[in-house]
Order: structure tokens, then sequence, then C-alpha cells
């Protein structure tokens, strides 16, 4: 017996965080990426629920961090079929890229966040003393809307080495970028600091760190709300598994801020 369907708006936006206009977006986006390997009439072992079903599946993983066993009883099916489920639908959630590179009267904020893994033999030990990925994030100063998630680093890695390896710096464009001082020589806006010898910083600079850290804070507000989505908390996702789920995240946080 199915307990979770997408026909009960109510349990849609309880287990995605999105509204059932912005839910119905994200299945759009679902079937634009996955064609007709997704349709009912492809060849093969049929899917055991709808599009709109498994989507809300995968989308329900993320948000609740449930795990398979957890989830099959839900939505009446095998544990097997919701691992098949989750590894075929959840790539085909991430964040698209834009169209068109930012340009330069474009503000950005950069920053990394650590999400820890169980995946041991990729990630690394880091400062949150657990195993974690580095995903640098790219969001719109304006907006708070993710523009773009970096590939994943071990969490060891620094940020300033991390936003060029991870892609992030590429996906820049020509906007301005800001971000706080683990970016040095990375050529990004950062706050002034103190020199050698030097007790405290002048009135106007103490003001531009004033107004660069008012700016900054919209980053991790970005971060507190999608970590909403408990996948972030704990991944147990192997290699790539956790840049899709950050990506994917990415995705229905910019469409939670939407209006639709």
């Amino acid at each position: 017996m199915q307990v979770v369907t997408a026909q009960c708006r109510e349990l849609v936006e309880v287990f995605t965080g999105l509204r059932p206009r912005q839910f119905q977006r994200l299945v759009r986006a679902v079937h634009r990426e996955g064609g007709r390997a997704l349709g009912p009439d492809r060849p093969g072992r049929p899917w055991a629920l709808t599009l709109e079903e498994r989507v809300l599946l995968v989308a329900m993983y993320c948000r609740t961090n449930l795990t398979m066993r957890q989830l099959a009883p839900l939505f009446g099916i095998s544990p097997a079929a919701v691992g098949r489920i989750i590894s075929r639908h959840g790539p085909l959630l991430v964040l698209a890229p834009g169209k068109r590179k930012p340009g330069r009267h474009q503000v950005l904020i950069v920053d990394g966040t650590l999400v820890p893994t169980r995946d041991w033999t990729v990630f690394t030990s880091s400062k949150n003393y657990r195993y974690s990925a580095n995903l640098q994030v790219l969001i719109k100063a304006e907006t708070r809307v993710v523009l773009a998630v970096g590939r994943p680093l071990p969490g060891n890695r620094n940020d300033c080495t991390a936003f060029a390896e991870s892609g992030s710096e590429d996906a820049c464009g020509n906007a301005t970028v800001i971000a706080d001082g683990g970016y040095q020589g990375t050529g990004i806006f950062m706050p002034h600091r103190r020199q050698a010898g030097q007790d405290q910083l002048p009135d106007w600079k103490e003001q531009h760190n004033a107004s660069h850290r008012r700016v900054r804070a919209r980053a991790e507000h970005a971060f507190v709300r999608m970590k909403n989505w408990r996948i972030l908390r704990d991944c147990r996702l192997k290699g790539e598994g956790v840049y899709w789920a950050t990506s994917s995240v990415a995705h229905m946080h910019n469409l939670a801020l939407s209006r639709a």
C-alpha cells in the first residue's frame, strides 16, 4: 500500500520543501533532462511509479535523508526499486548551467561548505572533524539564488585552491566576486586586513569591511536554507553522488525562492 503520492499536495510541500507549482517545475526539468528514457514506453522493465512520484521520491530522499529501507514502504515498492530510482533520477535534478556567463554588472558571492560523507576513499577528515567534501558555491548577491556548484574536493582542501580546481572560477565569467579572507591570491574582493605592526585599520577600511560582511552574510543565509535538505548534513552517497546531491538541493533551493 502506497502512503505518499504526488497527488497529495500537503505531503509534497512537507516532504520536499516546495509548493505544488514549484514541484511541477522540478518535474518538467527532470523530464527535459531525461527525455524519452524516462517514458513509460521505454524498453526494459517498467517503472513502478509515475514520473511525478519518482521525482517526489528523490526530492524526499534529499529533504529527509531517510534510508532506502525507510522510503520503500512509504511508496509501496522494494528497497532495490528505491535505489534504482535514486541512482537513475538523482543526477537529473541537478542545477542546470546558465546559458550565459555572468557579466560585469553582476555581483556574486563565493563560499565553500563542508558536506559530511561516508565515502572515505575519496574525501578526507576536515576541520569539522568528519570526513567531508568541500563544495564551492556561487550565489547571486541580490537574490541569494545559487548560480553554480563546483565539483567536490576533499574537505581538507583550502578554499583558494578549491575555487580554481572545482571549476567555480570559470563559472564566474566577468562578474565582480566577493568572498571571505580565505581566498587570497585569487583576485576576489576580500575584507581589508591589518598589516604587520598595525594596531587597527583606518576608519574607511572598517566601513568597507562592515558593508562587505553584510553582503557576504547572504551566502551563509543560503547555506542555512540549503541544509534544511538533510542530505547535506550526512550524505551517504559515494563519489559523484555528493555533487549531484548538493547541486540538486541548490536547484530546489532556487525553486523555493521563486514566487511561482
